[in-house]
Parts: structure tokens; C-alpha cells; sequence
């Protein structure tokens, strides 16, 4: 699973200063002001450790696998992490049959806010089955603050990571009842997500025709990130049923 993993990032920060992407991408900005992030303090240190979306007011959007077992979290907005950063504080919930089956994982959670957050549009949901057929040449781009594409060291790649916002674009694989794949293989112009972009969404379209619609949220890849993002399609019955406890969906 693309999760919080920082393995060596406090050697590797210095050697991925100049890194661009989520993977094969460049730093968002204000681009997608309304992608946050779950922040934890680990030991010494606090970072984000998964992504996510802000889909109403109160509510943010993430992944199941999230959980680290404690009810209460923290969430932010912007686009790098620093002392100063905002945080905004809430109830994390995760689907009750997370795990249950492999055809289905349930991998999915919602962070309810104690007090609404202001000043940004929430983004968008999709409609029951919107993306049982697609173009095979349909786009995504995806958005989170984890790792960066692996440089080669002496001991094997190696991820960095800036804690920052940024986002990439990515070609679809194939549509799987619960999953949406999409191909993140630099060979073939595409980037992706890595380490630390769990739950961050996948919005539909790229480019001039990327929307604000979110098809899914990252859940899973391949070990060097350079492959396949696998995503959790939020327009199925087992998503949508999860989601109307606490949105209204379209």
C-alpha cells in the first residue's frame, strides 16, 4: 500500500532538494488548494503521512488504511508543511469492513471536522457507475504530498520526500469493479503517486480537460512507484454507500 512510509528521508531530503513530482510530476501550488493532508508527529519529528480531499465543508476524504488507531487527527491545506501551518482537527472514520476482501477492501474513511473549513471549494463526487466504461485513453491527475520518483543510491532507490503538494498526470489501465488503474510508467509520459499519496484523489481528466471530480483515491502501486497507481473507485455501490452517512451525493 502507498503508505507513510519515510524510510531514510532525513538523509535523502538534501539529495531530492531539486525532485519535481509526486512521481514524474511538479509541485502544485494553489492548483488544488482544496487537497490536504493527515499529519502525524512520529517520534521528533511531524510530517503528512497520507492524503486526501476536502468533499463538503466538514468532511475529508481519505483511505482506510489511514488509520493508525487513533480516533482523533489532524488535517491540513497547505501546500508544504511548516510550523506555521493551519491545522484543522477531527473524527476519522473508516469503513467498518475494511480488509474483509480482497475483491472489495473497503479501503476507504472520511476525517469529519470539528468546525467547517472556510475558504475553499470542496470538490466533487461522481454519479452511481459513472466509470463502469471508459475511454482507453482517458486521463487522470493525481494529487498528494507523498514520495518522489526513486533515485538510484549505492544502496539500492530510494524515495525522497518534500512534504509538499503536487500533482501529475496518468493514462487509465483498465476499470476493475472496485478498482480504477492507471498507468504511472514514465516511458510512456505518465507519473503517479508513491508513498504518502494514500487517499489522495485522482481527479478526472488532465490538463485542459482535468475536472474537479475525484473517480478515486490512491490506495496502492508497485514497490518503486513507477508503474501502476491503483485506485479506489468512489463510484460503486459499496463506495457511495459508505459516503452517504455523511455527504450528500449526486
Amino acid at each position: 500500500m502507498h503508505f507513510p512510509l519515510k524510510t531514510a528521508a532525513a538523509l535523502s531530503s538534501m539529495l531530492f532538494a531539486s525532485a519535481l513530482a509526486i512521481t514524474y510530476g511538479q509541485p502544485d501550488g494553489n492548483r488544488h488548494p482544496f487537497v490536504g493532508a493527515l499529519v502525524g508527529e512520529f517520534g521528533a519529528q511531524t510530517y503528512p503521512y497520507c492524503s486526501g480531499t476536502l468533499i463538503s465543508t466538514t468532511v475529508f476524504l481519505t483511505a482506510a488504511h489511514c488509520d493508525l488507531g487513533q480516533a482523533r487527527v489532524t488535517v491540513m491545506f497547505d501546500s508544504k508543511y511548516s510550523r506555521q501551518t493551519k491545522l484543522h482537527t477531527g473524527t476519522l472514520h473508516a469503513h467498518p469492513q475494511y480488509g474483509a476482501a480482497q475483491n472489495d477492501p473497503h479501503d476507504i474513511a472520511v476525517v469529519v471536522f470539528d468546525k467547517p473549513v472556510t475558504g475553499l471549494t470542496p470538490a466533487r463526487l461522481p454519479t452511481r457507475g459513472q466509470f463502469d466504461r471508459l475511454s482507453p485513453d482517458q486521463q487522470f491527475t493525481s494529487v498528494g504530498y507523498g514520495g518522489q520518483e526513486a533515485v538510484n543510491q549505492p544502496g539500492g532507490p530510494v524515495n525522497g520526500y518534500l512534504d509538499t503538494r503536487e500533482y501529475s498526470f496518468g493514462t487509465l489501465n483498465a476499470v476493475n469493479p472496485a478498482w480504477l488503474r492507471i498507468s504511472q510508467n514514465p516511458a510512456t509520459g505518465n507519473g503517479g503517486t508513491c508513498y504518502g499519496d494514500s487517499g489522495g484523489p485522482n481527479f478526472l481528466g488532465a490538463g485542459a480537460s482535468e475536472t474537479n471530480l475525484v473517480a478515486g483515491t490512491t490506495i496502492t502501486g508497485d514497490a518503486l512507484c513507477k508503474s501502476t497507481n491503483v485506485t479506489y473507485r468512489l463510484d460503486t455501490d459499496s463506495a457511495r454507500n459508505f459516503l452517504e452517512r455523511f455527504v450528500a451525493l449526486p
